[in-house]
């Protein structure tokens, strides 16, 4: 027996091929999905390409017979749009809300007898469905286990022997593990906690290797941690050109990333320019237009990377009262044009080559944003992706559905990414009090 899955608004905004992603069952939109999505389709970010995704899908499947009715999908399913006209709650729901016209829809096609599910990455919507007794899921296509995310680095235990083995041949190979590229690897002597080696697992061999000694210290900063030493590595190796870092407020995770850009990029000249770019979308209430030209707008949003560069500059100080030959050295790179920094929504569309690319808050971003950000990068561009899941300003994602953990788990493997999570704040006391606590 076919299910009928009834999809809310907020799914085709996340992802506009979810009408093909529930096999050869019944997927029912409402009227009010259809009168939502066109109230999104004029919208210039992602919810409005999604819109109109959806609804170019939808005129295409129109040629085929009439919707009202349902028409057949190539996966073998049936798309049918339900018109909600004389729509009648008696389930005490208030009509006149547009999230109940569609429960009702669902409920109604229950009542019939009919195996229905409610698909919503609304909870509170997915709540009143299951109270109704309809079936309920959240859309898990794109989606990861968080508890699970692969972190790139692990401990394992090991007879001294092969610890000294590896110090004497600067590389070691231990069986057993099933070891991925570029992951790091704390090796720890049974017998002895305090003798330890900490190692990376080289893509080609697969051996445990030394870590390179000539990036202890970056533009000015020395690792704090283990894991910032991890998270080093990765960013100052050529061959590994796609790095994630994922971490809670003040692990270092921006401020490591736009130092390993420096060095790389005026230090080493391994790369034309530094492009840092990061989402739009604000904390908390949004303060409206921005006057000014796009770069005195840009200005507002970017001030964390600006506190991050003037930092690091000031060679590991922050300047008292400002400094003004500090602004100028930025003002000149970006002159000379060794550094640039733009909004993501003028990205799509652009050929990035031999640049150090930085995204910093990547866990606002969609796993389909992410894919068409890095699919910009041209010959010889190294990408950095660093963010922070559970500080999601975007009201669809969540900490298992962003593009930045998402990345993360699927890239895992791959001889071009690395990644590192990173769980000690270093920016101080308070900050770490506050990310455990608060």
């Amino acid at each position: 027996m076919k299910k009928y899955f009834v999809i809310d608004t907020n799914v085709l905004l996340h992802n506009s091929e979810a009408i093909t992603s529930f096999a050869d069952n019944i997927v029912v939109l409402p009227m009010t999905v259809i009168e939502e999505l066109d109230n999104f389709k004029s919208h210039s970010d992602e919810l409005g390409r999604n819109a109109r995704g959806v609804v170019r899908q939808l005129d295409a499947l129109r040629v085929r017979g009439k919707l009202g009715q349902g028409v057949k999908m190539e996966n073998g399913g049936i798309l049918q749009i339900v018109a909600e006209h004389n729509l009648e709650s008696t389930a005490g729901l208030d009509m006149h809300v547009p999230d109940n016209r569609i429960l009702m829809v669902a409920y109604n096609l229950l009542k019939a007898g009919n195996i229905v599910i409610f698909v919503s990455k609304d909870i509170n919507a997915r709540l009143k469905a299951d109270a109704l007794g309809i079936g309920v899921m959240d859309f898990e296509k794109q989606k990861i286990n968080f508890d699970e995310l692969y972190t790139g680095h692990r401990q394992i235990e090991v007879p001294s022997n092969i610890i000294d083995t590896f110090y004497k041949d600067k590389e070691v190979e231990v069986e057993g593990f099933d070891l991925l590229p570029n992951e790091f690897v704390l090796l720890t002597d049974e017998t002895n906690p305090k003798h330890t080696a900490l190692t990376r697992v080289d893509k080609s061999s697969n051996n445990l290797i030394r870590l390179n000694p000539n990036v202890d210290s970056v533009w000015h900063i020395k690792a704090k941690s283990k894991e910032q030493r991890m998270a080093l590595e990765l960013l100052m190796d050529p061959e590994i050109e796609l790095v994630t870092l994922v971490g809670q407020a003040g692990t270092g995770k921006t401020l490591l990333a736009i130092a390993a850009a420096l060095e790389s990029v005026i230090g080493q000249k391994r790369y034309d320019r530094v492009l840092v770019s990061r989402p739009i979308i604000p904390m908390g209430k949004d303060i409206g237009y921005l006057p000014g030209n796009k770069d005195e707008k840009l200005s507002n949003w970017m001030q964390p990377i600006f506190d991050n560069l003037t930092f690091l500059l000031g060679h590991g100080e922050m300047p008292e009262n400002g400094d003004a030959s500090i602004k100028k050295k930025i003002d000149k790179m970006m002159q000379e044009n060794l550094l640039e920094l733009e909004a993501l929504t003028y990205i799509r569309g652009r050929s990035i080559p031999n640049q150090y690319v930085i995204v910093d808050e990547a866990q606002n971003l969609t796993p389909h944003e992410v894919k068409t950000i890095i699919s910009r990068a041209g010959e010889g561009t190294k990408m950095v992706l660093t963010g922070d899941p559970y500080q999601i300003d975007n009201p669809y994602l969540d900490s298992s559905s962003n593009g930045l953990t998402y990345t993360a788990e699927r890239m895992k493997g791959h001889a071009l990414h690395g990644h590192v999570t990173l769980r000690k704040s270093e920016r101080s006391g308070l900050a770490a009090a506050a990310a455990e606590l608060l």
